[in-house]
């Protein structure tokens, strides 16, 4: 299944818990749309965490054609509520497919609010980022809590779950497996349907029973 199969809508809002994997997956999904073919843009909308933010490979993202947008260069490394005008040539041009990085926690997705009433006349899906190894949102019920207070935050349903258990170059396809547990559990409880389980390309074979979407690693750590 190709990257738009999966992922059909035209504007994609990617959120979640700090440190879930939004931006690796916004990347990658922006790479994959890329390779498919058609304009695709990017959007960093991070403006809580100032690590692992998608502007930190732009020059990968524009030499795969991927149109990058994000706060000046001036304020890359600020953590301030300043926005990009650009966002709204994205969410105005539907020739255009979109991915919006949002930052992590209720706090980070704030920033979809302004632009809820534009989001809502477009095809867009909004993706909640699951992740069984981050220790404030391993258990179901504290994932359902912090999606929902994105959702009241944000004023727009969460239409999909994305699970992203990881240990970095530690993970197991058991991890991915344990995630894809606590995925189904939080859908279970939400009536929200797991779109997919990402994993690195090496996993594949292990994980073939599973609705893969594969990924190669491409946000480093700020010492690598």
């Amino acid at each position: 299944m190709t990257a738009a199969e999966r992922f059909p809508h035209r504007l994609t809002l990617v959120t979640g818990h700090y440190g879930t994997g939004k931006t690796e997956f916004s990347v990658n999904l922006a790479l994959a749309l890329a390779r498919e073919g058609g304009p695709v843009a990017l959007a960093d909308l991070d403006i809580v965490n100032p690590y692992f933010r998608s502007r930190e490979r732009r020059e990968l993202l524009e030499a795969a054609g991927v149109r990058l947008i994000a706060t000046s260069q001036a304020l890359a490394d600020a953590d301030v509520p300043a926005l990009p005008a650009e966002l709204h040539a994205v969410l105005e041009d539907r020739t255009v497919r979109g991915v919006l990085d949002i930052g992590g926690d209720p706090s980070g997705a704030r920033v979809l609010a302004r632009y809820r009433p534009r989001i809502v006349r477009e095809d867009y899906q909004l993706l909640y980022i699951v992740n069984a190894a981050r220790p404030e949102v391993r258990t179901a019920e504290r994932s359902v809590e912090v999606l929902r207070a994105i959702e009241a935050v944000t004023g727009l349903a969460c239409t999909g779950l994305v699970n992203n258990t990881h240990l970095c170059g530690e993970t197991t396809a058991g991890d991915i497996r344990q995630g894809a547990a606590l995925a189904e559990e939080v859908s279970r409880r939400t009536n929200i349907p797991v779109r997919c389980h990402i994993a690195e390309a090496r996993f594949q074979d292990q994980l073939r029973d599973l609705p893969l979407f594969p990924i190669h690693i491409q946000m480093k750590k700020p010492w690598e």
